[in-house]
């Protein structure tokens, strides 16, 4: 869309590309958030679904974090290597049983502390009004209350 001077003109509304736009933002800030505690998004994801399926296969695990198995199976093993996940797996092709360890239950607690704070911050009292209104939209239609 331009306008009468040939310069481009606002762009056209589109809810995909808003939810991409404010996704980015929240991506960004929790990912500075869990940075100093070694964590990325998708490895908190993990350490979530782990912890919050217990006896989840890795296939189950792939769908749940939108990824292959084979991206599941490398994940696991790097969280073995540091000491936040115990696979106890009796051998390859058999079904897994892959809990928290100590230190991975301490370090997602450290990381649910980084969520609420950037929930705060970008939908808390003090953020932009259209993002509490969309947070609270947000938290409305998952927790299956009517409006």
């Amino acid at each position: 869309m331009t306008t009468d001077d040939g310069r481009p003109g606002p762009p056209i509304m589109s809810p995909s590309i808003l939810v991409i736009t404010l996704c980015r933002r929240v991506e960004a800030a929790l990912g500075a958030g869990l940075a100093p505690l070694d964590l990325t998004v998708a490895r908190l994801g993990l350490l979530g679904h782990i912890n919050g399926v217990p006896g989840a296969s890795f296939s189950e695990l792939a769908r749940m974090s939108g990824t292959s198995v084979q991206s599941v199976h490398t994940s696991v093993k790097a969280l073995v290597g540091a000491g936040l996940v115990r696979d106890r797996t009796a051998r390859a092709g058999s079904a897994s049983t892959i809990e928290l360890t100590e230190d991975g239950v301490r370090l997602l607690a450290a990381a649910r502390e980084v969520v609420s704070q950037v929930d705060i911050q970008l939908f808390g009292p003090e953020a932009d009004p259209i993002q509490r209104q969309v947070g609270a939209a947000i938290l409305q239609a998952f927790s299956g209350a009517s409006p």
